[in-house]
């Protein structure tokens, strides 16, 4: 089946976060005093583990967003596309942005992403062919591999370039996700209606 067809069956689209929503790069900042940061609770469990988070009432992880990507959200949401997000490591920087960009589906600190997948799938109704993944590294194979459409960024490591059906034109973190959003709804020929939809003011933008 082509990356095309593939497409075409798409309903929920999902990405990681560090390398796909982000250029990948974490700020360490001191936290502002007084600061709520709600994901700590989550976080603390996965203290010891590595890799998941960073547990601290006196440092807080910043990321980079793109605003195209944030506008590419809106997109699809008007193609009537669900999307979310599902990453090993936990942040209020993501917690954030996934409220600003008004997200179906937010899983943090997911080593094993098929579960997360799994979940998402029994809210949507919906089946894993009509899931696209968007990931950048190793663990993201599980569900790229049980995925529809499984797209890379370019700054992807090269076994992941190596199982995607689509990769972007941009990197992750630099409008990646917007590019995935207008393959999907360029495959499904819903494109230009959106865009009128989107210019005529039909959503509020995200940025």
């Amino acid at each position: 089946m082509s990356p095309e067809e593939r497409a075409k069956k798409i309903k929920v689209l999902v990405f990681d976060v560090d390398g796909v929503l982000t250029d990948g790069k974490i700020w360490l900042f001191p936290a502002p005093a007084g600061a709520e940061l709600k994901t700590q609770q989550q976080a603390q469990p996965k203290a010891d583990a590595g890799g998941y988070a960073i547990v601290s009432e006196r440092m807080m992880e910043s990321k980079g967003f793109h605003a195209h990507d944030g506008v590419g959200m809106s997109l699809a949401r008007l193609g009537g596309l669900k999307l979310g997000v599902i990453t090993k490591r936990i942040s209020e920087a993501v917690a954030l942005r996934a409220r600003d960009l008004k997200l179906d589906h937010v899983y943090q600190g997911q080593n094993n992403k098929i579960e997360a997948l799994q979940k998402i799938v029994a809210a949507e109704g919906v089946k894993e062919e009509n899931v696209a993944y968007v990931g950048d590294d190793i663990v993201d194979f599980t569900v790229m591999r049980r995925c529809g459409l499984a797209i890379a960024v370019p700054n992807s490591r090269a076994e992941v370039l190596r199982e995607a059906h689509f990769i972007t034109e941009h990197p992750g973190g630099e409008g990646a996700a917007r590019d995935a959003v207008e393959y999907i709804l360029k495959a499904q020929g819903s494109w230009d209606d959106v865009l009128r939809k989107y210019v005529a003011g039909k959503l509020e933008p995200n940025w």
